[in-house]
Order: structure tokens, then C-alpha cells, then sequence
């Protein structure tokens, strides 16, 4: 089988006469930022099994040892900034904006590093670490609290085996609107559990419309999204891959 194409003169052409760049990103690019990925050296799901921390199972099991983990995650990130990677995709969009051509960022990531970097445009499929969702009344909501409650405060790394240290339900994140005092979620998508459908939908339209895509930073293995840059290449739409080594979907892109 070939190898790929490393043309930049090429690339730099289907650049230049894209109207409507879509560009994927997952864990890899926020890895600069030293954000941890999940299956790379130092990874999550290295250090801690998925389904203990990131099921609908693990959460009704035992939600003190959820909220630890993505209560940590959070205060990690706030340590993190945006790196040249994000920086440049933020400029990329707004220059392109001026000139009447349009661009998207579909991340897999939930750690909003595209956002602080200034991209408009971005879909986030597996929701975000600063956004919220209650078991009861299904509100979506903001949160950037720190600590996001006060039982949380000073929490580190989640040991699955401290059964001692788990926190009462009643004083984990609850919802804020009047009458209610739900359980709060954090508003990502779980292992078992499927994409938000209109995002999904909003996603199918940008992929169906753009004539140029980047992938970047991903590992491609995880589906749906390890499906969205295959299926826009059989349109025979150019699609440039950004990753320090090959991954399964390499070999499949024009």
C-alpha cells in the first residue's frame, strides 16, 4: 500500500481554494498543553479504570468517586493554557472569517482549550468539563466553580479503594434552580452512552458541506468521530492529517 502523501505544495493549494474547513481534533492536541491523554503514555485509562469513573454505572454506583475524578480534572485544566496548536487553529478561523471562508472545529476533547483560544466555531461532541447537567430537571449549565462545591475543596487524585473518604450524596453538586436540588452530572459523554443528536446532526451538515479537512491530534479509534473524516475522503474531499505518528486511519485518506 502507498504512503500517504506528504505533498505541502498540494496541500497548500486545496488550502488556499477551501471555502469550508473542517478540522477534527482529540487528545493529542491539548497534550502540549500538558493536558494527559487517556491512552498514551501517562493516559487516564492508564492509571484508572474507565468503568469506575466514566459510565452512567459508575456514576449511579458511587457518584463521590465520579465527581472526584472530574472535580480533579477540572482543577488540573485550570493550571493548563491553550498551546500554539489551539492558538493557531483561533487564527486560522479568524482569518479566514475576514476573507468569507468558513471553519469548524469537531473535537473530541472536553477540556474548552479550543475556546480559550479564541475559536468561535466549535462543536464539542463528548460535552465539556466546565458545563454541568441535572439528573432531575435536565438543566445545562456553565460551571466553572472552584471548588465546584464546597465538599469537593482540596480533593486530589480519586482512589477507588478509600470507601472511607466517599462524600454524601446530599453534599455532592446540586442544581441551583428553585425547587429542585437534582444531583448534578458532569455534561460529558460516558463510555455506553451516545453523541448529543443535534450535535451529531449539526456535524453531519458541516461534514457534508466542507471541501477541505483537517484531522489533528487524534488517534482515530474512537466512534463515531474516528468515522467523520473517512466518509468526508470518499467524497473525494482532501483531508490532511496532523499527528506525530500514523494511526488506523491514515492509510484511508486521498
Amino acid at each position: 500500500m502507498a504512503r500517504p502523501s506528504s505533498n505541502l505544495a498540494e496541500f497548500r493549494e486545496d488550502f488556499a481554494k477551501a471555502k469550508h474547513i473542517a478540522i477534527i481534533t482529540g487528545a493529542g492536541v491539548s497534550a502540549e498543553s500538558g493536558v494527559p491523554t487517556f491512552r498514551g503514555q501517562g493516559g487516564y485509562w492508564r492509571k484508572w479504570q474507565a468503568q469506575d469513573l466514566a459510565t452512567p454505572e459508575a456514576f449511579s454506583r458511587d457518584p463521590s468517586l465520579v465527581w472526584e475524578f472530574y472535580h480533579y480534572r477540572r482543577e488540573v485544566m485550570r493550571s493548563k493554557m491553550p498551546n500554539p496548536a489551539h492558538l493557531a487553529i483561533a487564527e486560522c478561523e479568524s482569518r479566514l472569517s475576514k476573507q468569507g471562508r468558513s471553519v469548524v472545529i469537531i473535537t473530541q476533547n472536553i477540556d474548552e482549550l479550543h475556546h480559550r483560544a479564541g475559536s468561535k466555531h466549535v462543536y464539542e461532541i463528548h460535552g465539556s468539563l466546565f458545563k454541568t447537567r441535572c439528573m432531575s430537571c435536565g438543566e445545562v449549565k456553565a460551571n466553572h466553580k472552584s471548588p465546584i462545591c464546597p465538599a469537593l475543596e482540596g480533593k486530589g487524585e480519586p482512589d477507588p479503594s478509600a470507601k472511607d473518604a466517599r462524600i454524601p450524596v446530599e453534599n455532592l453538586p446540586r442544581c441551583e434552580r428553585s425547587s429542585c436540588n437534582g444531583l448534578l452530572r458532569p455534561h460529558v459523554v460516558w463510555f455506553g452512552e451516545t453523541l448529543d443528536s443535534d450535535i451529531l446532526t449539526a456535524v453531519e451538515q458541516e461534514l457534508e458541506q466542507c471541501d477541505l479537512c483537517l484531522v489533528v491530534g487524534t488517534s482515530s479509534i474512537v466512534y463515531p468521530a474516528a468515522m467523520f473524516a473517512p466518509q468526508v475522503a470518499v467524497r473525494g474531499v482532501p483531508v490532511a492529517e496532523f499527528n506525530m505518528e500514523s494511526t488506523p486511519a491514515t492509510m484511508r485518506f486521498k
